[in-house]
Parts: structure tokens; sequence; C-alpha cells
């Protein structure tokens, strides 16, 4: 007897159903985020502070602190976040609808009990307002079937994020989750180094985005939604931009530039409502790298396979 997998179908995402636990596991893995921010070892772009995806949900990995490792796991099949410790026994936080100063104060205590004595910066970034946790008490949404639809298009999304990278090598990131703004991206990097940022993301250090874009890139991700722009999208821009990009023609048909954003878009719901959602994807990704080598003039065969 054969089981189905679980994530065999991209699953359809309704924002205005999702809305209130996407708000919520922003504010969880700012919080989880921070902590990895926090203990692990500097690395280019702040790769160092971003989350992965796991078989279960999304994870830190390992960090490594007091001479041994932890990592913290956000479980959306069991739904239960998990505090794995090489040197103590796992402890378990279940995830339910909460306020987020009680998330806060649960996980910190949870961690103290593994003798991990660790102290973060206490507001979000990229988000506004940046209430702080201890004091955001106002009860935030849990939807335990939401969570794991948003962690399936993730997963989904992942292994085409993976192949793509697999043709890329020039130095690229890894495929993963950037908490600032909840979005699962992957970046390719020319090589030559890129004007200097001049910032603008709310709540963010202004040298921290330099850092981040200090060479030229050619950046694509998947972003869940805000009650702002209200859809999951798939998105991808370059830096430094110019004018010929925006005017490039890129795949799907459905896909558009927005010239306020500066970016190309495409809706989830037109890649997991396709006959063939990996292929769709991948020629998006695809054909806005190209529209961002070509009009930069990266040197494309030096950089692919």
């Amino acid at each position: 007897m054969t089981t189905k997998s679980l994530t065999t179908e991209w699953p359809v995402l309704d924002f205005t159903a999702m809305q209130g636990t996407i708000e919520t596991i922003h504010q969880w893995i700012q919080i989880i985020g921070k902590i990895r921010l926090k203990t692990m070892p500097w690395q280019n772009h702040s790769w160092h502070t971003t989350l992965y995806l796991s078989p279960v949900g999304y994870s830190t990995q390992a960090i490594c602190f007091d001479g041994g490792i932890f990592e913290i796991e956000l479980d959306f099949i069991h739904h239960q976040l998990h505090i794995k410790s090489s040197n103590a026994e796992t402890q378990h936080i279940e995830l339910k609808t909460m306020s987020v100063a009680d998330f806060y104060k649960v996980l910190f205590e949870k961690l103290a009990a593994l003798g991990i004595q660790i102290k973060i910066h206490g507001s979000p970034n990229e988000m506004e307002p940046a209430i702080p946790f201890a004091s955001n008490t106002a009860i935030s949404t849990y939807d335990p079937k939401a969570a794991n639809l948003l962690w399936k298009a993730m997963l989904k999304s992942y292994g085409v994020f993976n192949k793509f990278r697999s043709g890329f090598i020039g130095k690229s990131s890894p495929v993963h989750l950037f908490w600032g703004a909840f979005d699962l991206a992957i970046t390719r990097f020319s090589g030559r180094p890129a004007p200097l940022h001049q910032g603008g993301v709310p709540n963010m250090p202004l040298d921290v985005m330099q850092e981040a874009y200090s060479h030229e890139v050619s950046s694509a991700g998947f972003w869940p939604g805000s009650k702002d722009s209200p859809m999951p999208v798939y998105y991808a821009y370059a830096y430094p931009g110019n004018q010929a990009y925006a005017k490039q023609k890129v795949l799907p048909e459905q896909a558009f530039y927005s010239p306020e954003m500066g970016e190309f878009f495409l809706k989830y719901e037109d890649v997991q409502s396709s006959s063939d959602p990996e292929k769709t994807l991948m020629g998006f990704l695809q054909t806005t790298y190209e529209a961002a080598a070509n009009t930069s003039n990266w040197d494309r065969e030096a950089l692919e396979r």
C-alpha cells in the first residue's frame, strides 16, 4: 500500500482567509530570525540571519552556542515549535492563537530551560508599526490549515528555485527565507560592484542595506502578500535597475512589470492553476534573470553552465 504525498499538489492560497495567520507567522519568524542573527557569525549580505525550509516547516538549522548546537523549528504538520539542543532534551511549544508577547515570553523561557541565554533587539524590522514583541499583547490568529498550506506553497517553490540555482556557476545565494519581509528568495551575482544603495526600507539600518546590495544582483522570490498587497506573488528585480530591464519580454504572458516597485511580478495563482506549475515558474525565473543579465551586460558565458 502506498501513501500519497502530502505535498504533491500546488495548494490554492486565499490571502483573505489566511491573512491573520500569515501576519502571526511573520511576527514569529522575526523573533526566531533575530535569535539566529544574534548567535551566528556574520556572513555577507546578511546570509547568517536567514531561515530555511525543513521537511515540516521553517528552521534556523544548526546554531553554534556555548560549545554545542541548537535548532529552532516551526512545525506546520504537528503545529509545534521545537527547540532541539545537543546538550539537553528538546523543548516544545504548541502553535496556536496567542499574542506575540506570549509567544515571545514562552520561547525565551524554553530557551533558558536549555541553558541558552540570548538577548535580541526586541522590535520587528521591515514592518510598520514596529510594536515591540513584549508589548504586542493583541491576540494573533493561528489557523493550522492556513499555516500548512503556506508552507506547502513555499515547499513547491523551493524545489523549482533550487533547480534554477543549479544552472549558475557564479556567486549565488542559497534558497533561503528572509524574515524581514517574509519572502523565500534566490539571488545571483554578476561579480561586479554596485552603486551605493540609498536605503528606504522601514526599520532597516542603512548600512545593512548597503552591504546587502554591495554587488550587482538578479534576485527572485516568493512573497505571501500583505494587507496592502493582498495576493501571493513571485517577484524578480535587478540591482542596479535600468530602463531597458523594464521593457524586456518575460514569461509567462501573465507576468507584468510594476514601475512603482521596479520589479516583475507573477501571481502565485497563475502558477498554481497552470497546466505545468514547475515549467511556468521556471520560465519566469529564467526570463527575468536573462532580462537582468542581458541589459546589464553580465558575462553569461563565464557565469552559466
